[in-house]
């Protein structure tokens, strides 16, 4: 006889395959001559069920969970939210550190200014990530919470980006027209900020452009300036940020791919810092015997 009924997990030996969501069919095997089968529901959104499998998925899916609709967020494994809020947490203390150097080495009003406002853009999006993910991996039951820090997340790269370009805007030489985006490329982060408000989520591409949009948009003023000095290295960052917005898509398909993201980041942040405190904050005499 074949008796319908729902199992207990843990009481079940077998277990079809589950690539994907949808209903999951149980089969156990217990003394006597019934095989008892159950047939349950199961949304692979926000959970990941244990069971057998063979091969690479077995290996695999400690280290990183399936893709899920555009419209959902991905939920990293317990190895991937450990890899991201590592990757961020490691670089709060020299964002800080760096900070101050600049602040330290500025003569005057303008170079304070920028210091303090690129410095609080840089910490910021170090600290904000990590909290973020920190909630996210050890108090997801605060959905409300995790939501709103989730938002907080992606507004705070608009100010990051902004704050970025503030001391080459503010402190280098612009032609007429390209002094505008000292107060145009804030503007671009406060739509930004409001886009993240009220549509957080819902289209990931528009979102994902508006960073590309806003990352390159004032690059080209740069580009035009007299003074064309830490150009490469800016450059460089900018290439750091684009390669690692492929894994930042990647979720599901590279493991640790967020995490990843978070290093392209670091090194893209690490390479405008150099870039900033060797061309615009040490003095003419030190950058002579670094050129050396």
């Amino acid at each position: 006889m074949f008796a319908p009924r729902l199992l207990d997990f843990q009481k079940t030996k077998y277990a079809s395959g589950y690539a994907g969501g949808g209903t999951r069919i149980l089969f156990s095997h217990q003394e006597g001559p019934q095989l008892k089968v159950s047939w349950e529901s199961w949304d692979h959104s926000r959970s990941q069920l244990p069971g057998p499998a063979s091969g690479n998925d077995a290996s695999l899916s400690r280290f990183m969970n399936h893709r899920v609709p555009a419209h959902k967020r991905y939920q990293p494994t317990e190895y991937e939210h450990a890899a991201n809020c590592a990757t961020h947490a490691l670089w709060i203390i020299p964002s800080i550190l760096g900070s101050s150097n600049l602040y330290f080495l500025s003569d005057d009003d303008w170079e304070t200014i920028s210091a303090w406002v690129y410095g609080l853009g840089l910490c910021g999006l170090f600290v904000v990530s990590t909290v973020f993910h920190t909630i996210s991996w050890k108090k997801s039951h605060l959905r409300m919470v995790e939501h709103c820090l989730h938002m907080f997340d992606r507004m705070v790269i608009y100010f990051f980006i902004a704050a970025s370009y503030a001391p080459w805007l503010n402190l280098r030489e612009l032609g007429p027209w390209a002094s505008h985006m000292r107060w145009l490329v804030w503007i671009m982060a406060s739509v930004g900020t409001i886009y993240v408000f009220f549509f957080h989520e819902r289209y990931k591409l528009v979102e994902l452009l508006c960073y590309v949009v806003m990352g390159f948009f004032p690059a080209l003023v740069i580009l035009s300036m007299p003074n064309t000095e830490g150009i490469w290295e800016l450059m460089t960052g900018g290439v750091f940020y684009c390669l690692g917005m492929v894994f930042f898509k990647s979720d599901g398909r590279i493991p640790f791919a967020h995490a990843i993201w978070h290093l392209f980041v670091a090194f893209g942040a690490g390479t405008h810092y150099y870039a900033i405190w060797r061309y615009l904050y040490l003095p003419s005499t030190l950058q002579a015997k670094v050129s050396k």
